[in-house]
């Protein structure tokens, strides 16, 4: 008896150091990705995530994302999938930075092409990431240089995402959360803080 109940206190014991272990996220640089950016990333997801943020390798941009429906792109959706597959499992979650355009197809509630078609079918971002995931990936190709809010930018961008990732949704409940829908535009971007507002924080706790 004593035997099970030493077993039982000590598979208690590991379960809650488990649960207080800081969040794993690694950020996979895609070939062309500044550095600065990197480094940028990875102190903004540490401290609004309070995560370990691991960088791992640069490495190239598989073709097989690759697509050229109106402009030369690469299907974020595909580039979510790669790195899914390539996540090692002692990583909690992994986001991927790439300096080329990359687009997805936006769609209506019923999963029909958002209209018109010939736009939306394969429609640029600046990043994608599903709810929740466990991957995401961030673009640098639509951000202007000559911005001086250009880091500003990027860093909202992948707070977001990651957000996603951890099954926060669009948040209306304030006006600056990094997780208001940019609704198609920089701008809207712009208007927001770069971290979760206190109601998302709660939500992933």
């Amino acid at each position: 008896m004593k035997t099970i109940l030493s077993l039982v206190l000590v598979a208690f014991f590991l379960s809650a150091c488990s649960s207080n272990q800081p969040l794993k996220i690694a950020i996979q640089p895609f070939e062309g990705v500044n550095q600065v950016d990197v480094e940028l990333i990875k102190s903004s997801l540490a401290e609004n995530y309070k995560a370990k943020v691991y960088v791992l390798e640069t490495m190239d941009i598989p073709q097989s994302t690759f697509t050229h429906v109106k402009t030369p792109r690469y299907r974020a959706d595909q580039l979510i999938a790669f790195l899914k597959e390539n996540k090692k499992e002692t990583i909690d979650h992994i986001i991927g930075l790439i300096a080329k355009d990359i687009s997805t197809t936006k769609k209506n509630a019923d999963g029909s092409v958002k209209e018109p078609a010939s736009k939306y079918k394969d429609w640029g971002i600046f990043g994608l990431g599903y709810r929740p995931g466990v991957s995401c990936i961030v673009s640098t190709y639509r951000l202007s240089k000559r911005r001086p809010d250009r880091r500003s930018q990027l860093i909202k961008i992948a707070n977001h995402e990651i957000g996603h990732n951890l099954g926060l949704s669009h948040c209306d409940r304030t006006s600056d959360c990094v997780m208001r829908d940019a609704a198609e535009s920089i701008k809207t971007i712009d208007k927001v803080g770069s971290t979760l507002c206190t109601h998302c924080k709660e939500d992933i706790k």
